[in-house]
């Protein structure tokens, strides 16, 4: 299993962060050019700690709308984005699971066609796809309607406990994993409250973890911690737990 942190679109917070940890998740922003972005500098602080690079496409930018125009614009966009991520070895690309109207149910086949072709575009370049849940917020997929999809399509998926947490309480992300547990090859961990609090180190919050135990025991793929602070005490000590919630015994 490698555990390494989410960073933004900051190398000056992966540099500042990353030592002792597996991987770097950086961020691309909507409508920024991703070849601005300094590659050496990047592979540099990765190569200095020994970490691989994953990156978060633009957190913004819908997977599907109505129109067709757009719907091929998108793909195309985030092609090119992808292309970029296959220039600097990125492992892994997460991509949010929205849509325009994520209740609309007339457009969950074009999300299917719509996920299928970026993952495609992800796999000519040498990176693997990952859809992530964001159900809580308002253009995100409902986690059951994204399981599906990512099924669908066989997309994998990143699972975020946090955001699970938010749509749905512990029950959401009991349900997710007992149905679509084996789609995941992502995670993004931190601890959150019912009133709204996310983002938080593992222990400051509500999420019962032990759920996330039962069904990802022995996890062997990619971690990423996304506890918003440079704090690398606070990093470390939830890069710690998450180890032993997903090395532990089934």
């Amino acid at each position: 299993m490698d555990i390494g942190l989410t960073v933004g679109d900051s190398l000056e917070r992966a540099e500042r962060t990353i030592e002792g940890f597996d991987l770097a998740e950086l961020s691309i922003g909507e409508g920024s050019d991703p070849t601005e972005i300094d590659a050496d500098r990047l592979e540099t602080i990765l190569a200095a700690v020994d970490a691989d690079l994953c990156v978060h496409l633009p957190f913004k930018q819908d997977v599907v709308t109505p129109v067709p125009e757009i719907n091929d614009a998108i793909v195309d966009y985030l092609a090119r984005l992808l292309a970029w991520a296959g220039s600097v070895d990125a492992k892994k690309a997460v991509l949010h699971g929205t849509a325009r109207n994520p209740h609309d149910t007339d457009l969950r086949p074009l999300f299917a066609e719509q996920l299928a072709a970026i993952g495609t575009a992800a796999s000519d370049v040498g990176v693997e796809l990952v859809v992530e849940n964001v159900g809580h917020q308002k253009r995100g997929l409902p986690l059951s309607v994204l399981g599906d999809l990512a099924r669908e399509t066989g997309t994998a998926v990143c699972f975020d406990v946090g955001h699970a947490f938010m749509e749905d309480g512990d029950d959401g992300v009991e349900r997710f994993l007992s149905g679509y547990g084996d789609l995941v090859s992502h995670l993004h961990i931190h601890d959150a409250r019912s009133r709204g609090d996310t983002h938080l180190p593992l222990g400051a919050g509500e999420i019962d973890y032990s759920v996330v135990t039962d069904h990802l025991a022995g996890f062997d793929d990619s971690v990423a911690i996304e506890v918003f602070t440079d704090d690398v005490a606070l990093l470390e000590d939830t890069a710690g737990r998450t180890r032993s919630i997903l090395e532990a015994d089934t």
